[in-house]
């Protein structure tokens, strides 16, 4: 066994010299491993945040979205056929909808929503995944609704709700009344975000044509593409060939609010890890200082017995190192505890209408354990080297005399 590592081992165990250093050892450590987990838990729920809101987002928009200045988007049936040349290198899902804001009704409650009209023979997955009640499911006269919706309107699945929509986008008169349908509502949602839950709604495209009095036209395009990495350019692209009166915008422009919310999320980070590496920087260096004080005459003995100033380094050095390691590995260990606790029973729950979720997400990913683990070693040793080098300047007739 190499001599640095079984001094500094014993350094670390032994209760016969010191108690004391002991329970700083312990101390430190405990420091060490709640750095760690708080760490650990804070980026994992930040990328879990960034994860779970994008996803959400694109599941119920889309990666690019192509929308008109005016009631419809004019030439359908040729700029489908056109769109699905353009995009084909990236693995497109070309959906047309028929989309316009709506009031609603049932009984005497109503409410302003936005009724949108896709195809019921090609299943949405975020809408199947996200039903909590009755099934995907759109007929003629189907409607999907969500839970925040069906709350305010007091409605089951099963029930009927009476839709109103503008005739011509004008103000409804004698001359223009609006148009009236009635829907069976087949199935309820909760995707966990209030902006869906209590404003969306969806029918069948041949539906929302009727109700909206579009004959066979739609109001626009959900895209959504196998590889994003060209998005901006591809939404810059698309917007100069297609011009007016189409409107091309990605899912970062659509929903600006949300993904510089989500930016502003991580700018205290670097405040959070830096206190953190203070604290832990702090708690090596003082207990490793204590420790040299208390080894002092164990110091002067060595370097009488011939050890070098290397060595004495080394020793101490090896000593945060271990103390770094058994912190990581706690911290780690608390971190994911933590974690699991969380996501098994929801402890914390989070008001959806704020946080556009309602339970606290984590993205736990092994490289976040390891580049945490990776970062608090190297600063463990770093920390560990001033009172390495304080324990090596140690004269041992100094040492020795006073013992």
């Amino acid at each position: 066994m190499n001599v640095s590592w079984y001094i500094a081992k014993n350094f670390i165990t032994s209760r016969k010299d010191s108690r004391f250093i002991s329970l700083i050892s312990t101390i430190s450590i405990i420091g060490i491993a709640l750095g760690v987990a708080t760490l650990i838990i804070a980026i994992s729920v930040l990328k879990g945040f960034e994860q779970t809101i994008t996803n959400k987002v694109i599941d119920f928009d889309s990666h690019i979205k192509i929308t008109s200045y005016r009631p419809t988007l004019p030439d359908y049936h040729q700029s489908l056929p056109w769109l699905e040349t353009q995009l084909a290198a990236f693995n497109p899902d070309i959906t047309p909808f028929a989309s316009k804001i709506v009031i609603v009704s049932h009984k005497k409650k109503k409410d302003g929503i936005s009724l949108i009209g896709i195809e019921p023979r090609n299943e949405k997955p975020f809408l199947v995944k996200n039903i909590i009640e009755g099934e995907f499911k759109l007929t003629s006269d189907g409607v999907l609704i969500g839970k925040k919706l069906a709350e305010k309107l007091f409605v089951k699945v099963g029930d009927k709700i009476t839709v109103f929509a503008l005739r011509n986008d004008e103000i409804p008169s004698l001359e223009n009344l609006p148009n009236i349908e009635k829907f069976i509502v087949t199935g309820i949602f909760e995707s966990g975000m209030t902006e869906y839950d209590d404003t969306y709604a969806y029918t069948s495209l041949a539906s929302a044509q009727k109700l909206f009095d579009i004959g066979d036209n739609i109001t626009g395009y959900n895209i959504k593409l196998g590889d994003i990495s060209k998005i901006d350019s591809l939404t810059i692209h698309l917007g100069k060939s297609l011009r007016y009166p189409h409107s091309v915008r990605s899912v970062y422009q659509l929903h600006r609010n949300i993904f510089t919310w989500i930016e502003l999320q991580k700018e205290p980070i670097p405040i959070v890890l830096a206190l953190i590496i203070l604290v832990a920087v702090f708690n090596i260096v003082g207990t490793l200082l204590m420790i040299v004080l208390e080894k002092t005459n164990a110091v002067g003995i060595l370097k009488t017995l011939g050890s070098k100033r290397k060595q004495i380094i080394s020793i101490f050095l090896i000593h945060g190192a271990i103390l770094g390691i058994v912190g990581i590995i706690f911290g780690s260990m608390l971190g994911y505890l933590l974690m699991f606790i969380q996501q098994k029973f929801d402890i914390i729950t989070l008001p959806s209408s704020v946080y556009f979720m309602s339970k606290v997400p984590f993205l736990i990913t092994a490289d976040t354990f390891i580049s945490i683990a990776i970062i608090t070693l190297l600063l463990c040793i770093l920390a560990s080297f001033i009172p390495s080098y304080i324990a090596s300047r140690i004269k041992p007739v100094n040492a020795l005399r006073f013992s």
